[in-house]
């Protein structure tokens, strides 16, 4: 086990285990879409899938194999074996009440909820998870997203911002991988292979246990202290990101034959499981509000 920079630096772990220089990473996706913008359908994509939509995806509608081809291209087998849940729309020195607040803010983004605010007319940087509490002190950037109320808290981002927004449009479920260099894959027997496999499902379902749990705790910390101001995005924000998120994703799915595959894989899978969610939980969820 190697910290974050001891081994290599924090956006170098993948090709670290491609190379064999480590045997396995544990991180998001939608920090090698250079290689390829399809990686992002396998953590997060804007207005996507939540945490058990994309587990069903992945588990059940095709996208292990798909995801199988994209990373073995990198001498990678990849898994599910984390999730965040639902994320927070970050935060913020000052409100953003409208489309036109973001022209001109420097944002701490990655993934392609960062290429929608670019395109929104925000300057979107990446910063590793450590240097965000200080770059935003500097005054180098206007804001940042990082988790939810849990982490975020546990960086110390409510104490250099004062406005923290939701919902996050821009990660809705976020997977975390355990990436593993292929010729260590394949040196496993069957039985060692499967018990890995059970493994990283188990930790999807906890990881995502606890996040909601501790989530829900720092949420309650942040109200009672009222330092806070936690809003939510405007109709007016949210149906322009969404707007702008259609033609990111689909220029995420069309960059060669499997990038393609994927992104209809995806978009195929979609439709029909928020039909069943917003049937089943989102219903029940709706309903509760009405007690």
């Amino acid at each position: 086990m190697y910290p974050a920079g001891t081994l290599v630096r924090s956006f170098e772990t993948f090709d670290a285990v491609a190379a064999g220089v480590a045997d396995m990473y544990h991180s998001a996706e939608y920090y090698w879409e250079k290689k390829s913008p399809a990686f992002n359908f396998f953590a997060a994509v804007p207005f996507g899938f939540t945490a058990n939509e994309l587990f069903a995806w992945v588990q059940y509608g095709g996208g292990q194999d798909l995801w199988d081809a994209l990373s073995g291209q990198f001498n990678i087998k990849p898994f599910l074996c984390c999730n965040t849940g639902t994320q927070m729309g970050g935060w913020f020195i000052r409100e953003v009440p409208s489309p036109e607040a973001f022209r001109g803010l420097r944002y701490r983004m990655p993934g392609l909820g960062g290429e929608v605010l670019r395109r929104l007319g925000a300057i979107v940087v990446n910063v590793p998870g450590g240097e965000i509490v200080q770059t935003l002190k500097s005054g180098a950037i206007d804001g940042s997203e990082w988790v939810g109320p849990w982490l975020d808290m546990a960086l110390g981002l409510h104490t250099v911002a004062s406005y923290y927004y939701y919902p996050g449009f821009h990660e809705p479920g976020t997977g975390l991988t355990l990436g593993v260099n292929k010729r260590v894959w394949e040196s496993f027997d069957t039985s060692e292979r499967q018990v890995i496999e059970d493994a990283a499902a188990a930790e999807y379902t906890r990881a995502l246990a606890e996040f909601n749990a501790n989530n829900a705790l720092g949420l309650q910390k942040l109200r009672d202290q009222g330092t806070v101001k936690i809003l939510e995005f405007s109709d007016s924000v949210l149906k322009e990101l969404y707007r702008i998120s259609k033609d990111v994703v689909a220029e995420a799915g069309s960059d060669d034959d499997l990038s393609k595959e994927i992104y209809a894989s995806y978009q195929q899978f979609l439709p029909a499981i928020i039909d069943w969610s917003d049937i089943a939980e989102g219903a029940v969820l709706s309903s509760r509000r009405l007690v």
